[in-house]
This record gives structure tokens, sequence and C-alpha cells, in this order.
């Protein structure tokens, strides 16, 4: 049996092929099968890894990049029962933060090698697979900015900086949400559907997230004027956003969101929706960890 490597050629501006390179020493010295697939388009990781799933020869199936590569290497995996692991070598790489996967490649590949795989739970926006977060509000502001940093800079650095630029020019979202049958209205900052903690390189959106539970996270923070976005800004970087007096935060299974031109995060990726349905698939997912 072998090892399936999937790498995104392109994620963390080119570290993630210097990575992969390193792990091959490393994995000749230990006498490990394995090959190696390299993406060539987006979308691309999710057919190789659903091919791989197929596959009685293939041991386990490893993402290396970044949020982007391991939310569609998970969506060829889902509900195969084909193990699935994660070497971080994107932008953010945020996922691993909540399920406590080394930020250090090496370190991670050790952990791959010396664990067995943990049911994992995983999401879908109007069918579309999901893996770590959703929504839509400032964080969506914060992600356009940061975009065209992210050639520059790896980690939290792009992403602090659309924070910052995004503060002169949010505008809070109106919308209709409807949660496991009971629906709220108003104006919110920040609407987010979380199976993980963290967004935005390292930021805890939801720090009581737990993708093993067989939930979902819902977190609201309503409306706010521009010029008193600062003041929540330390709580939000200390993870005390679910305390704040504006924050509601609930558990649940299934999640509507209705409004008017609807920007959705989904894990990292911005897509125009106008109604958007959200549910759990829990367990779905054997992830290394």
């Amino acid at each position: 049996m072998y090892w399936a490597f999937i790498v995104n050629p392109i994620a963390g501006t080119g570290f993630s092929l210097q990575t992969m390179k390193n792990l091959e020493g490393r994995l000749r010295q230990k006498g490990i099968e394995y090959k190696v697939f390299l993406t060539e388009r987006p979308g691309h990781a999710t057919q190789i890894a659903a091919q791989l799933a197929e596959e009685d020869q293939v041991y386990a199936v490893v993402a290396v990049g970044g949020d982007g590569t391991a939310s569609e290497v998970a969506a060829g995996l889902c509900e195969t029962g084909k193990p699935m692991g994660i070497i971080p070598a994107g932008t953010g790489n945020d996922f691993i933060k909540t399920t406590n996967i080394p930020n250090d490649p090496q370190k991670a590949l050790e952990l791959l090698l010396s664990r067995q795989p943990v049911d994992t739970d995983t999401g879908t926006v109007n069918d579309q697979f999901f893996l770590n977060v959703c929504g839509t509000g400032f964080d969506v502001t914060v992600l356009d900015y940061a975009e065209s940093l992210k050639d520059k800079h790896r980690g939290l650095t792009p992403y602090l900086i659309g924070l910052l630029k995004a503060i002169r020019h949010y505008e809070s979202v109106k919308l209709k949400v409807t949660a496991d049958g009971k629906t709220e209205e108003g104006r919110y900052l920040v609407c987010s559907i979380a199976n993980g903690r963290y967004i935005g390189g390292g930021i805890p959106i939801c720090p009581e997230a737990n993708p093993a539970d067989g939930k979902l996270n819902l977190v609201l923070i309503k409306h706010r004027a521009r010029w008193k976005i600062p003041f929540y800004l330390p709580g939000l970087m200390m993870s005390k956003d679910l305390k704040f007096k504006v924050t509601s935060h609930r558990l649940v299974s299934r999640i509507l969101i209705e409004g008017d031109n609807l920007r959705i995060n989904i894990d990292g990726a911005i897509q125009p929706m106008e109604k958007v349905e959200f549910t759990v698939k829990p367990a779905s997912l054997r992830l290394i960890r």
C-alpha cells in the first residue's frame, strides 16, 4: 500500500512544492511507499481524491497546501471511509489549528505516520461541500482585501491588513436566519457557520467549535457602528467574541440564510448567493489527527 500526496503547486506562493520535496526525503529515509499528484486547476484535488478513494492500494490521501486544498481533498474523500491527512503549506492553514495538526510540515508528517484516523464532521452549503467555516458579513470584506496580499505574505499578516482596511469600508448585512426552525431577522456584523474554530490565518471566530460533535456552530454578532468595531477586535483575537453582549451562539444541524446580494465565504472562497442552506454531515470524514 502507498500514501498519496495531493499537492497544490501554487499554495503558499510555491511553498507547497518545496515542502513536498523536503517531505519526500523523509519518506524515502523511512522506506515508505508514496506517490505525488499535482493539481492543475480549481476542483482538481477533489477529482484526484475521489479517484484515489476507490483504490485499495491507497492507505491514505494527504492534502499538501492551504485550507482550500484541504477542503477540496476532503470533498473527494467525504463518506468514502478513506483516511485523509493534512500537511500545512498554504497561507492561512486554519483548519489544522482546530484539529491540533502541527503547523510545521515535518512534524505534521510524523503525526500522520503515528496516528489513527478520527471521525470528523463536515458540512454542506446548498449541497456544496465545506470543511472549516462559512458565513457572510465582515469576514467576507476582510477576505476581499486580504486576497491581493497573499502573494507576498503567509500566515496572519494579509488578514490583519485586510481587517484594518475592512473597518473603513464595511457595511453590515441584513439577514433572515432560520436555525433548526427558529427564525430571527436583523442587521449583522458577522454571521458565521463554523465546523472549525479559526478563519483568516488564526482569528478564533468560534473558539468552542468541535468538528466531532455532530453539530454546526451558528455565530451571530449584531450590527455595530463602524467606529465601534475596533473596540471589539482585541476580544475577538483573544477568543472572547462569544461572550460579547451583541453575540449569539448556538449548536445547530440546519441553517437557512436569506438576504439580498449575499456574498458567502465558503472555506475562504467567496461566492454570490441569495438563499443559502447549511447542513452538517456528522462523522463523514476519516481524518488523521
